[in-house]
């Protein structure tokens, strides 16, 4: 049998499918008690989905019931299969159809289908009776058409495979009657068609049996025991046909839903009634009980609107003669607001980019509520003030989408709780909290600390000095937040600005590249980039500016009185000058700047310190007393100039002052002034060595003249005595004009004399590229012009220089063989 109701499955599963799409809604039908692993159908096809959309969108059953125990999607393949075995009498018991409903869902972006499979029916299960056995005591005297209340088969099948009818067997003294009810069901009585005697048989023993009209047939049996009792004249008769009543749902147990009540006239036992459930539909089993003595029917179990909204029981009173009558009892179950609203979250991203647009869904959340009327309205809301709203987009179901633009600066985090709450009174809620996270977009260039940075370095400093550190921030996060510092190209005087500065990339500090001299560059300025990690990356930059602090690295300079090497240079003072008569003024420089310029002036040593002074500030040397006939002719002063740096720099000069008042007496007075023995000694040794030096190069040069002249002449009289044409040779860097010779050389001896006729000094001209040669035609020569230079010797104590010069100009000539 079971062979065949497996092959029945299969080919009604083969028949019956049925398949309707609209509107993102696909519907099948199979059989109940399919194998694990069945398939149902093509959901991706149906759907019009590609199997990679249900890859990457994570497709899954969701459903509130257990329709997901079931039902699975395979996502490789796109199709719904057989979970688990389906008893569709389990899962939907009398109600037809029978379906499973639940939703596909797709994230990226969200998407819901409704898909609903119908499970039919297979006869898989037999009528069956709540009692193995009833007992009834009936009178002899009962007549012809008397009915007795039997207690119905329940089959959980449906349809044709339900139950369908009933027989009794044998069939000597009653047969059975079947009477449908407005329900829809059917009362079971066992009609007396032929009167029973006591005296032939005292004990009947009937079978009653259901049958279904599945294929193959199946049934089940009651067995019905009869007691024959002697003559009871009147049966029980209930006030009511029909009692009809209410309970809360919740009532708690024991709690008294209804009292019937039933009476016979007879007197005596006949006359005693007692009070039974003969039947009850599945869905109160177990719910009720009822007092067999005065009719009060109770409570036992726990009674759910949710579960079953009405209860009918079927109540038999019978009295001590066999006589029975029935009725109905018929109990509606009022719902109360005891059930919150359900919600329960079908989807969510945890996180959100920051750069979504207004409207993109977020969450789908379904609520349901198991109350009904009011009490099973829900409403759902969030808490206030965050860019998201609730919108409903089907019955009980909502999404969460975002309401305006968000900003992760301002926010990283929502923290979203959903309330829902239905309308009973009181009402009851449910609330979730969603956490969502947003996530980063490089949407926030980097920010300087400041609009514009100023920097101080002193001069000096060492190469790769860090100077200062520009620091930005940005407001992203992460990778969005790393900011990268870059020297923009430019330059400083001509001068590419990497050669001066350098900037760290991950740290922004600026480094000195070089030793800056402050002399040579006060400030300069640059641009400094910063750039994010992003893609793109977003920047920013900022102009730096550098000054060079002064240093005092550099000492005065004296401009006047203009020391030379071997000159000297007196300034002289008549001896009738007054009190504070201006003999000269120093005058210094210091390159430097600030006070480290300001320059001070000192009389350090002097010949006689009570005739002079020095000005502090101007440097200008004044007498501070009448010169006198006894003071000495020759004064010599030593300044010092100092700037006012730390440490402080200085330089000397020497001032020579002569006291006279012609000017034969000054030079009488310094003719014999010292001369310096180391720098004459010194003088003499170099013009001896130039001396020699030349002479050794003009003799050199004189033999090779002489040598090639030779060689040319013995040439050319090799020539003369042949018949060869005389073409004139004239070697590189010769001329030969107007005939006379190729050396045209001319030496030219100065000889300087000065009034210390114990030195003397002599200067050679130079030969080579600095002299320029003259070509005269109208002459018989060359002339060559020597480029004057100035004396190497310069006494500096000499108080009037005379310089002899007498040139000696010795030509050389010899004639061409040619000429």
């Amino acid at each position: 049998m079971a062979d065949i109701t497996m092959r029945r499955q299969v080919l009604l599963f083969i028949s019956v499918i049925y398949l309707s799409t609209a509107l993102g809604q696909v519907s099948y039908s199979i059989p109940e008690e399919m194998v694990k692993g069945s398939f149902v159908g093509n959901i991706a096809q149906d759907l019009g989905l590609d199997v990679k959309r249900l890859k990457s969108g994570k497709a899954r059953v969701f459903t509130r019931d257990k329709s997901d125990e079931y039902i699975e999607l395979n996502n490789d393949r796109g199709v719904l299969l057989i979970k688990d075995r389906i008893d569709r009498e389990a899962l939907c018991g009398q109600t037809t159809p029978c379906a499973l409903h639940f939703k596909i869902i797709l994230e990226n972006p969200m998407e819901f289908y409704s898909v609903t499979i119908e499970i039919t029916d297979v006869n898989d299960n037999p009528p069956s009776f709540e009692k193995n056995n009833v007992k009834f005591k009936i009178s002899e005297s009962a007549v012809s058409g008397a009915k007795f209340i039997l207690d119905r088969a329940v089959d959980p099948d449906v349809g044709s495979n339900g139950l369908q009818t009933y027989k009794l067997e044998p069939k000597d003294n009653f047969v059975v009657k079947l009477h449908d009810q407005a329900d829809g069901t059917k009362n079971v009585e066992m009609v007396l068609e032929k009167p029973l005697d006591r005296e032939k048989n005292e004990h009947l023993s009937l079978v009653l049996t259901a049958v279904d009209g599945g294929e193959p047939q199946m049934s089940g049996t009651m067995q019905i025991l009869i007691t024959v009792l002697d003559v009871n004249d009147n049966a029980p008769v209930f006030t009511q046909p029909i009692y009809k009543t209410s309970i809360k749902e919740n009532a708690p147990v024991g709690t008294v839903v209804v009292t019937v009540t039933a009476t016979d006239a007879d007197p005596g036992s006949n006359g005693r009634i007692t009070y039974s459930i003969s039947s009850m539909l599945d869905n109160a089993r177990g719910l009720f009980e009822i007092n067999d003595e005065n009719g009060e029917i109770r409570l036992k179990g726990n009674v759910d609107y949710e579960k079953a909204r009405t209860f009918q029981i079927n109540i038999r009173a019978s009295d001590d003669g066999g006589l029975v009558d029935s009725c109905k009892v018929m109990i509606d179950v009022t719902d109360m607001n005891d059930n919150k609203p359900d919600v329960h979250i079908i989807s969510k991203s945890n996180v959100i980019s920051e750069d979504a647009k207004p409207g993109t869904v977020v969450t789908m959340i379904n609520v349901e509520d198991a109350d009904s009327g009011e009490n099973g309205k829900v409403q759902c809301s969030i808490n206030n003030n965050i860019p998201f709203v609730m919108k409903s987009t089907s019955n009980d179901f909502y999404s969460l989408v975002t309401d305006s633009d968000l900003d992760r600066e301002r926010a990283s985090e929502y923290n979203i709780t959903v309330t829902c709450s239905d309308e009973g009174v009181p009402s009851l809620s449910s609330s979730v909290t969603l956490t969502l996270q947003i996530s980063d977009v490089n949407d926030n260039a980097p920010v300087f600390e400041r609009s514009s940075y100023e920097a101080y370095i002193v001069e000096n400093n060492t190469p790769g000095l860090s100077i200062f550190t520009v620091k930005a921030r940005d407001a992203d996060w992460n990778q969005n937040a790393r900011v990268s510092y870059i020297l923009e190209d430019s330059s400083v005087n001509g001068v590419p600005v990497s050669s001066y500065v350098s900037v760290s990339a991950d740290s922004g500090v600026i480094h000195a590249v070089r030793s800056f001299d402050y002399e040579q560059i006060k400030d300069f300025q640059f641009r400094v980039k910063a750039q994010d990690g992003g893609s793109p990356p977003l920047s920013s930059n900022v102009t730096v500016k550098i000054m060079i602090q002064d240093q005092n690295d550099n000492p005065p300079q004296v401009l006047y009185p203009v020391q030379t090497g071997g000159s000297l240079v007196a300034e002289m003072v008549p001896r009738s000058a007054d009190v504070g008569y201006l003999v000269t003024k120093v005058v210094a420089v210091d390159v430097d700047s600030g006070q480290n310029a300001w320059l001070s002036y000192k009389l350090q040593k002097a010949t006689d310190r009570a005739l002079f002074e020095v000005g502090l500030q101007n440097g200008e040397i004044r007498t501070i007393r009448q010169v006198t006939d006894k003071d000495a002719v020759k004064q010599r002063l030593t300044v010092i100039v100092e700037d006012n740096g730390q440490p402080s720099r200085s330089a000397t000069v020497i001032v020579n002052v002569a006291v006279a008042d012609s000017f034969p007496e000054v030079l009488s007075e310094f003719t014999d002034f010292p001369h310096d023995k180391e720098y004459n000694d010194n003088l003499t040794f170099y013009l001896v060595l130039a001396l020699a030096v030349v002479s050794f190069l003009f003799i050199t040069c004189l033999v090779v003249i002489i040598s090639v002249k030779i060689y040319r002449w013995r040439q050319s009289r090799i020539l003369y005595h042949s018949n060869l044409p005389v073409i004139p040779y004239y070697p590189p860097r010769y001329s030969d004009t107007l005939g006379t010779g190729t050396l045209p050389h001319v030496y030219n001896y100065e000889v300087c004399r000065t009034t210390d006729s114990r030195k003397s000094d002599c200067k050679f001209g130079r030969a080579g590229s600095q002299n320029v040669l003259i070509m005269d035609p109208s002459s018989t020569g060359t002339m060559q012009r020597i480029q004057s230079e100035k004396s190497i010797l310069d006494e500096p104590d000499s108080p009037l220089e005379v310089r002899l010069h007498v040139p000696l100009l010795v030509s050389v000539r010899k004639s061409s063989p040619f000429s």
